[in-house]
């Protein structure tokens, strides 16, 4: 009964504070599941000492380390060598080929970002390019963190209404 109440009383600041790392909707709730179960197990280690501490460490080294397995995964996908290649081409015509294939979408995503209205493209750039949290955004730009996230709410909403996935095929 104990454990129910406490999963009741932090089951939405663990998939928050999971949520806030992995950044993927169900990976968080798989991880919530996951992190809930080791907190289970774990509970005869507790010291009694600082709950939410405890628990949001359980919860933090979990999520950390699902995104370092999956960046591990991702970097595995990507140093596997190209086993099907076209008929009759050369390793080195396919690696020009996507070479020339990246330039042309980087010269595409170079012109679509001029037609993005500058009161977003700063925005869009500064988060997504440089990655910059919302609150670095708002001190350089001398504005409050809320109307960088309506800034960006509005940025992603014009992109969607103005740029098609097919332009990027």
């Amino acid at each position: 009964m104990a454990f129910r109440e406490l999963v009741a009383a932090y089951g939405t600041y663990i998939y928050q504070t999971i949520y806030a790392v992995v950044r993927h909707k169900k990976d968080a709730e798989d991880l919530s599941q996951d992190v809930w179960t080791r907190i289970y197990f774990s509970l005869p280690q507790y010291e009694n000492r600082g709950l939410k501490t405890w628990i949001t460490r359980i919860a933090v080294n979990r999520a950390i380390d699902f995104k370092r397995s999956a960046s591990r995964r991702q970097e595995d996908i990507v140093e596997e060598p190209q086993t099907h290649l076209p008929l009759g081409a050369s390793l080195a015509e396919v690696d020009i080929e996507h070479e020339v294939m990246l330039k042309e979408t980087a010269e595409l995503v170079r012109r679509k970002l001029h037609q993005i209205p500058d009161n977003y493209q700063d925005v869009l750039i500064a988060f997504y390019i440089h990655h910059q949290s919302y609150q670095d955004i708002a001190e350089m730009q001398g504005i409050a963190v809320k109307t960088v996230e309506s800034k960006l709410y509005r940025a992603k909403q014009w992109l969607r209404q103005h740029w098609k996935e097919e332009d990027f095929q």
